[in-house]
């Protein structure tokens, strides 16, 4: 540990002092060396992540790099506000049941194959990516992994990565699939539907294509599972699976769920139709509608606030951004900025490359979020050489969405399904067992996103 610390050191005097060395101002060289802390101490030790953002923060107050009003203005609280309150809504779902009776749903089917099970997974979980989020989606996905392949006796590493894989590609179709999906759009001004015209069906089609690859790649285990159906049948399994009625609670909470919805993808018509600033029906509906459920449900409000809002993680992204917002504050995204078009040669279509294929990397090795937080304000300072930021965007929030794919650390949602496999079935995946189908299916998604960016008039 001590070796590490040492060497986060070192590694941001170090791009303190180049920084510096080339032009670059005092504050604008201290906020490059801050940020660095912040992004290598969560490389390095991911427990203590929080730590350095609390101290990089207060050193950048002190030495007057940023102030607090302009430290809070880029905190992105109206984002953080969101996630709370989006986290509040699935809790609700959680405790009434939604997400066992959704699967026990999906997965009533007749003449049950190993291929019906393979796309299911696969639709399944990009689905729910979309409209819940990628973690909370994938927790409930793997339970029943687990329970059909424990049935059936067949191994469910396979069909585990599978639905990662799935989870992350299904996390770009939506603002709401991914924590940097909302960033993006607050920061960018791309509204629901846009994601909803452009991103979503960029989504399906990288879905297609990563079903066509993982098909191919595990076609040995799919004909494994499907000679133990045959052998086992499917009724004993499917009757423990689908016996999950809709209660009363749960219609409720459908109905509020829904709701959410419905208004958060009308929101861009809406702000226009009342006069209000964009975005903000988006970012206070999911604040709405957890208000009115813990009216409802007023004896466990304080549970659903305490327990489903994950408080470690949202300070931790808030004080990021502040740190971020701190770049653009002092200029260096600016200088930036400038050097990544200079090397371009002011290419639009070079730059998306860079973007996409630097996020897609970065995010293989970095949390996405961190990733996205960093490249924003670099974004945003290309506006000031008149270029089209638009596919810029989407290059960034695909390239942090499929880049999860290519390692065991890509993304939350393989953490998290990592995890339960060890504690449930106590088997860990090698690192190689993961990464040459995710690097397979992370390349091959990632340059159908870049030929679609470049191409489709659409994404212009």
């Amino acid at each position: 540990m001590l070796k590490k610390f040492i060497i986060l050191i070192c590694i941001s005097l170090g791009l303190g002092f180049f920084t510096k060395s080339i032009g670059l101002s005092s504050h604008q060289a201290l906020a490059i060396s801050i940020f660095s802390v912040s992004i290598l101490g969560t490389l390095f030790f991911w427990d203590f992540r929080l730590g350095f953002t609390f101290i990089g923060i207060s050193i950048l107050l002190i030495t007057r790099t940023i102030d607090l009003e302009n430290m809070i203005k880029s905190a992105s609280v109206e984002v953080i506000l969101f996630l709370v309150g989006m986290m509040v809504i699935v809790g609700l779902l959680k405790s009434s049941g939604f997400f066992a009776w959704i699967v026990s749903l999906i997965l009533r089917v007749r003449n049950f194959t190993a291929n019906k099970f393979f796309l299911l997974i696969c639709v399944i979980s990009s689905l729910m990516a979309c409209a819940i989020d990628e973690v909370t989606s994938i927790i409930f996905i793997v339970a029943a992994i687990l329970e059909i392949c424990d049935y059936f006796e067949v191994d469910p590493v396979p069909f585990l990565i599978v639905a990662v894989l799935s989870t992350n590609i299904g996390s770009s179709g939506t603002a709401l699939g991914n924590p940097i999906g909302i960033l993006i759009a607050a920061k960018s001004g791309l509204t629901f539907e846009d994601f909803l015209v452009r991103a979503f069906p960029l989504m399906l089609l990288s879905l297609g294509l990563t079903i066509f690859i993982v098909r191919f790649w595990y076609r040995n285990e799919l004909s494994e599972l499907d000679r133990k159906i045959k052998e086992l049948g499917q009724n004993e399994i499917l009757v423990r699976l689908i016996s999950v009625p809709p209660e009363r609670e749960l219609k409720i909470s459908l109905g509020i769920f829904g709701a959410t919805l419905f208004f958060i993808s009308l929101h861009h018509r809406l702000e226009l139709l009342w006069g209000l600033e964009a975005n903000t029906i988006l970012l206070t509906m999911p604040l709405i509608s957890s208000g009115c459920l813990m009216i409802w449900k007023w004896q466990r409000a304080r549970d659903y606030i305490e327990k489903d809002v994950e408080w470690w993680t949202l300070l931790f992204f808030m004080l990021l951004f502040a740190q971020a917002g701190t770049l653009k504050y002092t200029g260096a995204t600016d200088v930036l900025a400038r050097n990544l078009a200079g090397l371009a040669g002011n290419s639009l279509s070079v730059l998306i490359g860079m973007v996409l294929w630097i996020s897609t990397i970065g995010s293989s090795i970095l949390d996405n979020v961190v990733l996205v937080a960093a490249f924003i304000p670099v974004i945003q300072s290309f506006q000031s050489l008149n270029l089209n930021l638009h596919p810029l965007w989407w290059a960034l929030l695909f390239g942090g969405c499929f880049g999860g794919n290519i390692t065991l650390v890509g993304s939350t949602a393989n953490i998290v399904a990592l995890g339960i496999l060890e504690k449930e079935k106590k088997v860990r995946i090698t690192f190689f067992r993961w990464f040459w189908v995710g690097l397979t299916v992370g390349l091959s998604t990632t340059l159908l996103v870049w030929l679609a960016l470049l191409f489709l008039p659409i994404y212009h």
